[in-house]
């Protein structure tokens, strides 16, 4: 039976895919006849970063692109023109949740799922309100600064750390920094935890 090989990025290629996302999107703006400032009004985004971005002075990151594959009505992929990875069949489809952007990273309707959060800076007087819900959550925070407020605490995390709480307690997650966060989720919706074994269970030893 033949196996499906997965294509490997090196740095080089991963650096080559981002290099060419500005003059792709200059040249798609081109072809469209849409000024930056018609793109700025339709997208939210500044007319300094849509240039920024072209020009190559900005990263692009899933939080501009986004915006800019439903302007112009294209897949995700396309604008990026990145080269395919892993198996072929698998498409991440990335939803937007309010100011977030969530990317699903399982496909299972029910037990623990996983998704990736991209949080955006939010103003020190954002909302707080704090909610409850069914489930378990564990959060993994991969870059940016979590805070997250759960009942009478109120948690900083960085890059690398991890928490775990029951939905059931008052909760509020979110972002007040000015960069933005990202973080791995894995939610239990009926309350399901992820079991952690931090070293192996040494055997006994045989009489």
């Amino acid at each position: 039976m033949a196996h499906d090989r997965e294509a490997r990025i090196t740095p080089s290629t991963t650096a080559d895919v981002v290099e060419a996302v500005g003059p792709r999107l200059r040249a798609l703006r081109g072809r469209r006849d849409v000024t930056l400032a018609a793109l700025a009004a339709e997208t939210g985004i500044s007319v300094s970063t849509l240039s920024r971005l072209e020009s190559g002075q900005r990263k692009p990151t899933l939080e501009l692109l986004l915006p800019l594959a439903r302007a112009y009505q294209v897949p995700l992929d396309d604008l990026v023109g990145a080269p395919p990875t892993g198996d072929p069949r698998v498409h991440l489809k990335p939803e937007r949740h309010g100011d977030r952007i969530v990317v699903p990273l399982t496909r299972r309707t029910g037990g623990v799922r996983s998704f990736k959060q991209l949080i955006p800076p939010g103003p020190a007087n954002t909302d707080r309100t704090l909610r409850t819900h069914e489930g378990y959550e564990w959060l993994y925070v991969l870059s940016g600064r979590l805070r997250l407020l759960l009942g009478d605490r109120d948690l900083d995390l960085g890059p690398g750390e991890v928490v775990e709480f029951d939905t059931h307690t008052p909760h509020w997650v979110g972002n007040t920094t000015d960069e933005v966060t990202e973080v791995l989720c894995l939610y239990g919706p009926q309350g399901e935890r992820a079991h952690v074994r931090s070293r192996p269970v040494p055997r006994t030893a045989e009489r």
